[in-house]
Parts: C-alpha cells; sequence; structure tokens
C-alpha cells in the first residue's frame, strides 16, 4: 500500500519578513540619520552622527542664504519675494519635523521591536498571508511616494538650473544661469564658476535632505498604520474562532480570550507609540501642506499667466506630490479608525451566549475599549481622515482665492 505524500511544514521565517515590512523606512531614515542605533557597532553609531551634521548643514545652507535673501535683498519686487518664500517655508517645516523624528527616534525603535515581536509570535498560514499582504501595501506606498516627490522636486531643480535668465553684471545684461532657490549674493558671487556650480550641488543635495524628511514621516505612517491594521485583522479572526461548536471545555475558551486580550493590548501599545511619533509632525504637514497648495496654485496662474508652461508643468508636479503627502497622511488615519472600530463589532456579532459567564462579560471589556476609536492626530486637535483631507483643500483654495485677489 502506498503511501500519501505528506505535506512539508510551513515554515515561518520572521526574520526575512520582518526585514520585508521595514526595509522600505530604513532605505529613507539612514541617509537622513533618523534610523535607531541601539543595535549598532560603532563605527555604524559615528557614520550615523557624520550624516547627521551633513545633513544639519545642507538644510542650513540653503535655509539661511534664502531667508536673507527674501528679507534683505532690495532688487527684488514682491511677486519673486512671494516665490521665493514657497521654498523658504518647506525647509523651515521640514526642519520642524526633522527635530520632531530626531526626538523620537527610541519610539521608532520600540514600533520596530514590536513589528519584530509580532512577527515571532506568527504560527498560522492565514496569519502570515495578513501581515504579508499589509506588509506589500506599505511598501508599495513608501516606494512609490519616494519615487514620486523626489522626482517631482528634482525636475524642478534641473530645470531651474538649465534655464538662462537676464540679470544686469557691471552695467550690462548678461544670460545668468538662476539656482534652485534663492540665495543672497553678497555672502558668495554665484555668477561665476565654479562658485554657482558648488551652491548649486549643495541645494541639490538639501533638496534630497528635505525630501527624505518628507517621505520618511509619510513612509514611517504607511508602514507602520498597515501593520496596526494586519494586527486588528488577525485580532478579529481570533474573535470570530473564539466560539467552538464542539463544546470544548471551559478551560480552552478563556485561554483563548487571554489571548485575544493579550493581542488586543499589544495593538494598542503599538499605535499609541504611532500617535506619539507622528503627532507633532501631522500637524506640521497639515498646515504646511494648506499653505504650499496655495502658494503653489498661485504660481501655476503666475507661470499661466506670464505663458511660462514649462514652469508651470514643475510646478504642477510638485503640486500633485504635496496633493499625495497630505492624502496617505489621512487615508492611513482614516483606515486606521475604521478598523479598529471594526474590533468591537465583530466581539457583538459572535456567539457570545455560548461562552461561560465571566468570559462573556470579558467581551463587554473589549466592545467598551474599542468604542474609543484608535487615531492618529495633528497635535492631539485634528483627527486624520478623508474628511480632514477635503477640509485641506477647501481651505488651501480659500487661501488661494484671497491672495489671488490682493496680488494680481
Amino acid at each position: 500500500m502506498t503511501k500519501l505524500p505528506q505535506n512539508p511544514p510551513i515554515i515561518f521565517n520572521y526574520v526575512k519578513n520582518k526585514e520585508y515590512s521595514i526595509q522600505p523606512i530604513r532605505w529613507l531614515l539612514k541617509p537622513i540619520s533618523v534610523w535607531p542605533m541601539t543595535d549598532s557597532s560603532i563605527a555604524e553609531r559615528i557614520s550615523s552622527v557624520a550624516l547627521l551634521i551633513a545633513c544639519i548643514f545642507l538644510i542650513v545652507s540653503t535655509l539661511v542664504p534664502c531667508a536673507l535673501a527674501i528679507i534683505l535683498d532690495e532688487n527684488k519686487d514682491m511677486e519673486i519675494k512671494i516665490r521665493d518664500f514657497g521654498p523658504l517655508s518647506n525647509w523651515v517645516l521640514a526642519s520642524l519635523k526633522y527635530i520632531s523624528l530626531l526626538a523620537h527616534v527610541d519610539d521608532i525603535y520600540q514600533c520596530i521591536k514590536h513589528i519584530e515581536m509580532d512577527w515571532r509570535a506568527v504560527t498560522k498560514f492565514e496569519e502570515q498571508e495578513i501581515m504579508l499582504k499589509n506588509a506589500r501595501i506599505g511598501r508599495f506606498v513608501a516606494i512609490f511616494s519616494a519615487t514620486f516627490v523626489h522626482s517631482g522636486v528634482f525636475s524642478y531643480s534641473i530645470f531651474r538650473g538649465m534655464t538662462l535668465s537676464e540679470a544686469a553684471v557691471g552695467g550690462d545684461n548678461v544670460s545668468v544661469r538662476p539656482l534652485p532657490f534663492a540665495f543672497y549674493d553678497k555672502l558668495l558671487d554665484t555668477t561665476t564658476s565654479p562658485m554657482y556650480e558648488i551652491v548649486f550641488i549643495i541645494q541639490c543635495l538639501s533638496t534630497f535632505v528635505v525630501n527624505s524628511i518628507a517621505v520618511g514621516a509619510c513612509c514611517l505612517t504607511a508602514v507602520f498604520v498597515m501593520h496596526a491594521c494586519g494586527q486588528l485583522k488577525i485580532l478579529m479572526s481570533l474573535l470570530d474562532n473564539l466560539i467552538d461548536e464542539r463544546n470544548e471545555k471551559k478551560d480552552s475558551s478563556q485561554q483563548k480570550f487571554a489571548i485575544i486580550v493579550e493581542h488586543h493590548l499589544k495593538i494598542l501599545s503599538f499605535v499609541s507609540y504611532v500617535e506619539k511619533i507622528m503627532n507633532i509632525v501631522c500637524l506640521v504637514e497639515v498646515a504646511g501642506c494648506t499653505m504650499h497648495m496655495c502658494l503653489l496654485g498661485y504660481y501655476c496662474i503666475l507661470d499661466w499667466n506670464q505663458d511660462e508652461k514649462e514652469s508651470m508643468v514643475a510646478y504642477a508636479i510638485i503640486l500633485i506630490s504635496v496633493t499625495f503627502n497630505i492624502f496617505i497622511f489621512c487615508y492611513f488615519g482614516e483606515i486606521l479608525s475604521e478598523q479598529s472600530g471594526q474590533v468591537g463589532e465583530t466581539a457583538y456579532m459572535t456567539n457570545w451566549y455560548l461562552l461561560p459567564g465571566n468570559t462573556a462579560l470579558g467581551l463587554i471589556l473589549i466592545i467598551l475599549k474599542s468604542s474609543i476609536v484608535v487615531k492618529i492626530s495633528a497635535g492631539k486637535m485634528i483627527e486624520l481622515s478623508l474628511s480632514t483631507f477635503g477640509n485641506v483643500i477647501k481651505s488651501a483654495l480659500a487661501y488661494l482665492n484671497i491672495l489671488r485677489t490682493l496680488i494680481i
């Protein structure tokens, strides 16, 4: 009698799965020295400090000359100063986000440890598939966001570097290449080589740092929220399987319920760390995106009136990337709140009346805890949701209308 071939045992490689989940944020956060160095070697820590100093230098080397050019340069009219104010505000807000992320490196480390422990705890193929599916979504959003934002802003920088403009030098009008961002000409003479090339490269590298801060914050939200959503789906699956129709022993149902409660508390702890990390970042993002969408819309109108189609396209690409960024924050805040609310509904829909008395009463605590909506907020004042995204769009359009009426 021939034996039927047995299915090979399922191997759960938690190291590979964890790496798959967090790899995008490591790629984005390591170059700007926000990645936790707790378990790193001395050489890696020295490298991280060097990167931190370099990033601060690059941000300051663009921010300060730009601010001086707007404040002190009397040759610029109001229109040019408003054009230069957009990049300046972007650098200021990116600096605030950078400080906030650096202040919460330890919390980022705690979230990564949570992710590692969750992957270690996987014992079922279905649970692994749920977590991998959510990790795949977070990974896709991270890579797409990084590609889209970097390409949009760098296309503007390259376009500015290739454009010639007329300037008065020594009493004669000559063609000069403008820098991507305003620079106070009394600090350095950027009309000659190689000074122009040096400042241009510094501004491009500074752009990379600022973009990485914006994209890193966005990708942290995407990866961490999608992991939390995966854990909430597993929790709902555990609740669905709490009642066993084969009438298992009372101790079995109590043991299952203890696992459910412990899992729920772990998810709430993880989300509290995410909220702590993203609290100030989201507030800066909401305020900054509202202002930048208004300014970029204004720049597009100016270029349309002046028939500068190439510049308008560059501004339009940046406008789309800014809109995409705030949409990602609001969308993931929405799905986290929605799925956390479904936990209480799933607990209520179980056949709780078949459970022993004490266990059935315990479900009430889960329902009550789930009634407090888990959310990502901006400064503990604004809940991130799709309605918030709509409010940001409406506010930006209202401010754009005011700016257009006063200036154009």
